[in-house]
C-alpha cells in the first residue's frame, strides 16, 4: 500500500531558525500515526506543510501522492486538518458552521456531520463562541471528518480538554478510522493518548526524525535495563540509546540492532521491554546530551 505521506530532505526555516532539518519520512496509509516530541520539535510545522499552509524551504513532501504546493486544488478535498487553536467563526451557530462547510467542500457528507454533532448533544442554534472548549473541539473535528477525507491531520486534538472529553474524542477518532479507512496523523504531548490510539509513532526532536515505526515493533526492539552501576558492557547487537547512573544503580535504554544473545542478568540486572514513555524520554535525553557535548 502506498505511503500516505512521504518526505525527502524536508527542511523548513523561519529566518535563522530551522523548524525541520533534512527529514526523511514515509508514513503508512490507513493507520493512526502519532507525532511525539517536545515543544518546538517541528510537529506543527510538519502538519502545516502536509496541509499546504506552509511550503518547504528545501526538500520535498507529497501527501496522497500529490504535492500540497503544486496540486493543492486536487489534494485539499481529500485532506482534513484541525489546527491546535481550532479556528472557528465565533458568531456562527453550529448549524451555520456546518452549512458553510457543506457549500465549500465538494465531498461534504452533511448527514454524517449533522449526526455527529447531534450525537454529542451540540445544539445547532448555539453560537460557537458560547460553546465549551470540548464542544468547540468536537465541532472542529466534525468539520474535518465531514469532508470524508482520506487523510486527517490533527494538531494536539485533545489539548485543554477534560479527561472525559479527551476520552470521547479519542474514541470517536478511532471509530472514524475504523468506519471509513481514513488515515490519521496527530501530534500529541500526552503519551498515554498516543499509546491508546496510535499504531505508528514518529519521534521528532530538534526538527529531526529520531525514530519512526510501528508501536508494537518499537517496544519489542527496545529494552529497559536496571542493575549495578559497574555491570559489564552489553553484548554485540545492543545499541545504548541512553544511560543514567547513580551511586550504585544504573538504568539503560537499549535498542536491538541484530542482537543474538539476551541481556545477562546473572548479577541481579533486570531487563524488560521498554514502554513508549521510556523510549521517547531516552531519545530526547540522547539528543539533548548530543547537543551539549
Amino acid at each position: 500500500m502506498a505511503a500516505v505521506l512521504e518526505a525527502a530532505g524536508l527542511t523548513k526555516r523561519f529566518g535563522k531558525f530551522q523548524a525541520l532539518r533534512s527529514c526523511d519520512l514515509s508514513l503508512p496509509a490507513q493507520k493512526v500515526i502519532g507525532l511525539v516530541g517536545p515543544n518546538g520539535a517541528g510537529k506543527t510545522t510538519l502538519l502545516q506543510l502536509a496541509s499546504g499552509l506552509r511550503y518547504p524551504t528545501s526538500g520535498s513532501i507529497t501527501v496522497l501522492g500529490r504535492s500540497p504546493r503544486d496540486d493543492a486544488a486536487a489534494l485539499l478535498p481529500h485532506v482534513g486538518f484541525v489546527a491546535q487553536d481550532r479556528p472557528l467563526y465565533g458568531d456562527f451557530t453550529v448549524g451555520e458552521t456546518l452549512e458553510l462547510a457543506r457549500r465549500l467542500n465538494p465531498t461534504w457528507d452533511h448527514a454524517y456531520a449533522l449526526a455527529r454533532v447531534q450525537r454529542f448533544r451540540l445544539p445547532l442554534d448555539a453560537r460557537v463562541r458560547r460553546l465549551s472548549t470540548g464542544q468547540r473541539a468536537q465541532v472542529a473535528l466534525a468539520l474535518a471528518v465531514g469532508k470524508r477525507p482520506e487523510l486527517l491531520l490533527l494538531d494536539e486534538p485533545v489539548a485543554n480538554l477534560d479527561p472525559l472529553a479527551r476520552l470521547e474524542l479519542l474514541e470517536e477518532l478511532m471509530a472514524t478510522v475504523a468506519d471509513g479507512g481514513t488515515s490519521v496523523v496527530l501530534s500529541a504531548n500526552a503519551l498515554a493518548d498516543v499509546e491508546r490510539v496510535c499504531e505508528y509513532v514518529v519521534i521528532l526532536v530538534d526538527g529531526q526524525v529520531r525514530l519512526a515505526g510501528d508501536l508494537d515493533e518499537l517496544t519489542a526492539q527496545h529494552t529497559f535495563v536496571s542493575g549495578p552501576v559497574d555491570r559489564p558492557p552489553f553484548g554485540d547487537g545492543w545499541q545504548v540509546i541512553n544511560e543514567r547512573r547513580a551511586e550504585r544503580q544504573g538504568t539503560w535504554l537499549l535498542r536491538s540492532v541484530g542482537a543474538t544473545t539476551p541481556i545477562d542478568t546473572g548479577d541481579g540486572t533486570q531487563a524488560r521491554n521498554a514502554t513508549l514513555e521510556e523510549i521517547v524520554l531516552a531519545y530526547l535525553r540522547s539528543a539533548d546530551k548530543g547537543a551539549r557535548s
